[in-house]
């Protein structure tokens, strides 16, 4: 689960971690679905179909859960989880190749500049999973100020530029740093020397740091003056899609289904874990790297509010706005020529909680 803040700039480079095979197969099993299938073989039960944004991990553990305790089968819906394609999940969904794909808001906000017609319906994370990280062995780099003339590892965004500028300013730093481009393991970038601090998932890379090092000092986006929540990670639909009902009755019966499954997962965190290992089979996922990563989510509540053992599923729209307004004043979304749109994207413009029951 590699950090991708930009879904504009991460879409295209996202086939290279994955690999062809991937695109392939996932292009293969779309077929046409730019409207949930009602006919799926003479059968009444529609077909959505959800498209992933990174090779399968514990943020998606809700949809193999699902599909395989047959909470899917019961809610009346048929799922279709579909590899990421080389165009990135949000085309995808733009395009009509998947009705469903997984996101962040703030990629929402990117892709809606440029005239795209995406609406987040879901949210995962209710709190900050990202961290902006240094190997423990850089002595040097004991505050966000400290990273200031060194080289960030990234994939060009210019979300992530935003959000590591204002951190060093407000640790007193200059804000001005150097870019490296990041291969497919950020940690071994890092460590060869060519980079000195990147982007992690507290809940997968900062996990994979733990048990299998190397160790990290990292620091949270929140702590260091950058305001709301930059992490609301989530799915996307095309707008026009739920213009047909039976469209937005089949997404309702497939969030709730979903939901069911990512909640099975906070109860049953080993147990989920070993679901999605088994059921993701071409990811390869490490089996202890994978139950402690769900054990980290339900330990630390990073998908859940009041009850621990459920996620609301909803957008916190005090959480968004603040943020979506910071990547405007930086400069980060742009019209479709290239110029800043006239006022910041809205969250409530962007996103409803209309389908999460």
């Amino acid at each position: 689960m590699r950090m991708q803040k930009n879904g504009l700039t991460m879409g295209k480079r996202i086939a290279a971690a994955v690999g062809a095979a991937a695109l392939t197969l996932g292009l293969a099993a779309c077929g046409n679905t730019n409207t949930a299938d009602s006919s799926n073989g003479g059968s009444s039960t529609p077909t959505v179909s959800f498209m992933l944004d990174w090779t399968p991990n514990t943020n998606h553990i809700g949809l193999y859960v699902a599909q395989k305790l047959g909470y899917y089968k019961d809610a009346g819906v048929n799922v279709k989880i579909l590899p990421t394609a080389q165009a990135g999940a949000e085309t995808s969904v733009e395009n009509g190749v998947a009705n469903v794909g997984f996101t962040t808001l703030s990629n929402v906000a990117a892709f809606n500049s440029q005239g795209s017609d995406l609406k987040f319906v879901f949210d995962l994370t209710q709190k900050p999973v990202a961290r902006w990280c240094a190997l423990a062995s850089r002595t040097d780099i004991k505050t966000p100020k400290d990273l200031s003339g060194k080289t960030f590892v990234s994939f060009g965004s210019a979300e992530q530029t935003a959000v590591v500028q204002q951190m060093i300013k407000y640790a007193g730093g200059t804000g001005e740093i150097k870019t490296a481009t990041a291969g497919t393991n950020t940690f071994e970038t890092l460590t060869s020397g060519k980079g000195d601090f990147g982007g992690f998932y507290v809940t997968w890379e900062g996990v994979e740091s733990e048990l299998n090092g190397p160790a990290l000092n990292c620091f949270v986006a929140s702590d260091w003056g950058v305001p709301g929540n930059p992490d609301q990670l989530g799915f996307a639909v095309k707008s026009s899609w739920l213009k047909d009902s039976a469209n937005a009755d089949a997404l309702k019966k497939f969030i709730s289904a979903t939901k069911k499954g990512y909640d099975y997962a906070l109860a049953n965190p080993d147990k989920a874990a070993d679901i999605l290992v088994a059921q993701a089979k071409e990811a390869q996922l490490d089996s202890k790297l994978t139950r402690t990563s769900m054990e980290e989510i339900a330990k630390n509540g990073y998908w859940t509010t009041d009850d621990a053992k459920s996620l609301p599923g909803t957008v916190n729209f005090d959480d968004a706005q603040p943020y979506l307004d910071f990547q405007y004043k930086a400069g980060t979304y742009k019209d479709k020529d290239g110029n800043d749109p006239a006022q910041a994207p809205q969250a409530k413009e962007l996103a409803t909680n209309e389908y999460v029951d």
